[in-house]
């Protein structure tokens, strides 16, 4: 996601907050089944090499856990909050799955109907 209409409607939606990130979700409802994703960190993390780094650290959580747990055809907003820099990596995954779990089963997914896993992804795609 990259245009403000779209992370002010998802503002709009359910939001769940998790150690260091909220993640902010909302059901298109426009029948496109594709998940969108998108990232922020506010001036209160710090100057723009922090908020980049907490925005770079909430995207590849997100890579990781988003294709087994994100709803097709929803929105998610993901937002750094003060520890996303120096929160330890397994306790941020541990956040952000922890959050989409929850966002799921708010939005009251049936379960199967999560958005399909990405090619070359798992642990052998690790190891190449």
């Amino acid at each position: 996601m990259r245009k403000r209409a779209d992370f002010l409607a998802a503002a709009k939606g359910l939001a769940c907050a998790r150690g260091a990130v909220l993640v902010q979700a909302l059901d298109r409802k426009d029948g496109r089944p594709g998940v969108r994703i998108g990232f922020t960190a506010t001036r209160r993390i710090g100057g723009a090499v922090q908020r980049n780094r907490a925005k770079r650290r909430l995207r590849e959580a997100a890579r990781l856990t988003a294709p087994g747990l994100a709803l097709a055809g929803c929105d998610y907003v993901l937002i750094a909050r003060g520890g996303a820099i120096r929160r330890p990596w397994p306790a941020l995954l541990d956040d952000v799955k922890s959050a989409l779990i929850r966002l799921a089963a708010d939005l009251g997914a049936p379960s199967g109907e999560t958005a399909a896993p990405p090619p070359n992804s798992g642990p052998a795609a690790a190891d190449e």
